[in-house]
């Protein structure tokens, strides 16, 4: 079962699953208590040194990190402050006003914020300007958005929005997906086994480790009428897992975050 949940995870997205059924169902991961993160046990005789350190070593240190400046050099991750102020730009108020994000409030749902590529034109520079790439979703007009931002000039470049393209979910996503199918009676199921699980009710996704990825309706296969619109729509399934507990298969059940309804596959 170890081996068999491992492959399971580490192949989901691309298209391997474990059986299915038509409820939810719970898959407990059983490790070792004296197994390392490779799964070989520790022999080492007791009060024996770790490997790599000798006889009266000092412990290791973890040293704070350095102060970060407002700006970035060259490929730099972005700073805290870049993070902000590329946000800022790419949401004008217009759109701040205008747009929804997951959960029905006004502005754009965030996804990602990442320092863009350097032009061909500026390899050359000692000091090329430093760009940001934002995107977000706007649950609205169920438009993808991606915004190029000029750090230097601190202007908008350019802005393409999209519709029918669905990146991955958010955490923020998931998690307000969860919350849906709880609330859902197909979350019956859901329901059940975490109380099996844990012996309490389970009354929102706070006890819960979700990751979404994207469900795109027809383009994947026969699509149940309920979720024919997925793909215009922002559609997910979940990976389930009670916090410090058993796994819960809830990957048959579609939450269409844009219409904030719950269906099942199959």
């Amino acid at each position: 079962m170890h081996r068999l949940l491992h492959r399971h995870l580490g192949k989901a997205l691309a298209g391997a699953a474990l059986a299915l059924t038509g409820t939810a169902v719970m898959a407990a991961v059983t490790l070792p208590a004296d197994a390392g993160a490779t799964g070989a046990t520790d022999t080492r005789p007791a009060g024996a040194p770790a490997p790599g350190r000798g006889p009266g070593a000092p412990p290791g240190v973890v040293e704070p990190a350095g102060a970060q400046g407002e700006r970035g050099r060259g490929r730099d991750p972005l700073t805290d402050d870049e993070l902000r102020r590329a946000r800022d730009l790419a949401q004008p108020r217009a759109l701040r006003n205008a747009a929804r994000n997951v959960t029905g409030r006004p502005g754009p749902e965030p996804l990602l914020t990442d320092l863009a590529e350097r032009r061909p034109s500026e390899a050359g520079l000692a000091d090329p300007p430093r760009r940001a790439l934002v995107s977000f979703y706007d649950y609205a007009t169920d438009g993808y958005v991606t915004t190029t931002v000029n750090l230097t000039t601190s202007r908008v470049e350019a802005t393409d929005t999209q519709h029918g393209v669905q990146p991955p979910p958010s955490h923020a996503e998931a998690v307000e997906a969860a919350r849906l199918l709880i609330a859902d009676p197909l979350g019956a199921g859901l329901r059940q086994d975490y109380r099996h699980a844990t012996g309490h009710d389970l009354t929102g996704p706070g006890p819960l480790a979700v990751t979404g990825f994207v469900y795109r309706g027809r383009a994947e296969g026969d699509a149940p009428g309920a979720l024919a619109a997925c793909g215009p729509h922002r559609c997910v399934r979940l990976f389930t897992k009670v916090k410090n507990g058993p796994w819960i298969d809830t990957r048959r059940l579609v939450i269409d975050l844009s219409a904030r309804t719950v269906a099942r596959l199959g």
